[in-house]
């Protein structure tokens, strides 16, 4: 899964695509490298970020979305209102991924259910702006899958079948450094009842921090090879998909991993060697 981020404020690469033509075009190039699905956001989560109106969130999106969906690419909308995900499924995408597991919006899953899109229900215990207030647990690992079972209960009870929901950990979101390592060590607990699991840990703090005692000074590249590392121990745990910024690097230490498992040369194109 791509990262398109349509934002000016992105903690990553907030302001590069704020364009819809420039957003399009990186999708394409994302598209080109490898990405099975690209992930369109109108709306930092990065900490501290302030809520976008819904209205500005659509006027950056729509148009990528539609871009997309014309050139027969495989859409996700990231978002956590449930406005934007409806227009965005009207326009062709054909996932909602909500990190807040639709706790932020109350209308999300019930406005999603009818539509048939799948959705992404991420571990979420606050907006951006207080969420490390609440990142206090007992049992992390425990914790987190419990609290995603409940929202797939909720989506269910609301018409949305568990066939169609992917669970997403939330990696970063409300957990401070260890929490994450210990929720990325503890992932085939969520796997293990046969959900798809999404994770997305690309050029997040926690992994910065593992190496440096100054992580802000840990540049771009370095990140992002620590993504692609984390991106195949995912897989090879078994999730479903890896959401990234640098969809080159992770796509091509993927298929190294899987040549080694495989013992001969894999091709992802027909995912047989």
């Amino acid at each position: 899964m791509g990262i398109v981020n349509v934002t000016p404020d992105s903690f990553s690469d907030g302001g590069r695509y704020a364009d819809a033509d420039a957003a399009v075009a990186h999708g394409l190039r994302l598209r080109a490298q490898g990405a099975d699905i690209l992930d369109v956001g109108g709306e930092s989560t990065r900490p501290g970020a302030e809520r976008v109106d819904p209205r500005v969130e659509q006027e950056r999106v729509m148009p990528v979305v539609r871009a997309f969906a014309e050139a027969g690419i495989p859409v996700s909308i990231d978002t956590m209102n449930a406005s934007t995900a409806i227009a965005a499924v009207e326009a062709g995408a054909r996932i909602v991924n909500d990190v807040s597991g639709g706790l932020a919006d109350p209308d999300m899953l019930a406005a999603v259910a009818p539509t048939g899109a799948d959705v992404a229900l991420g571990h979420w215990r606050g907006h951006s702006t207080d969420m490390y207030a609440r990142a206090e647990y007992a049992d992390v690992v425990g914790e987190v899958v419990a609290e995603l079972r409940e929202r797939v209960e909720v989506a269910a009870s609301l018409g949305i079948a568990p066939s169609r929901v992917i669970l997403d950990p939330g990696i970063g979101f409300g957990k401070r450094g260890d929490q994450n390592w210990a929720v990325l060590r503890g992932l085939e607990r969520l796997v293990g009842p046969g959900a798809r699991v999404l994770v997305g840990t690309s050029r997040k703090r926690f992994l910065a921090e593992a190496l440096s005692s100054e992580p802000a000074g840990v540049d771009e590249g370095r990140r992002d090879l620590a993504t692609a590392v984390t991106s195949v121990l995912a897989a090879q745990a078994g999730a479903w998909a890896v959401r990234v910024h640098d969809v080159a690097g992770t796509r091509d230490a993927l298929i190294i991993a899987r040549s080694w498992e495989e013992g001969a040369a894999w091709n992802p194109s027909t995912r047989s060697r």
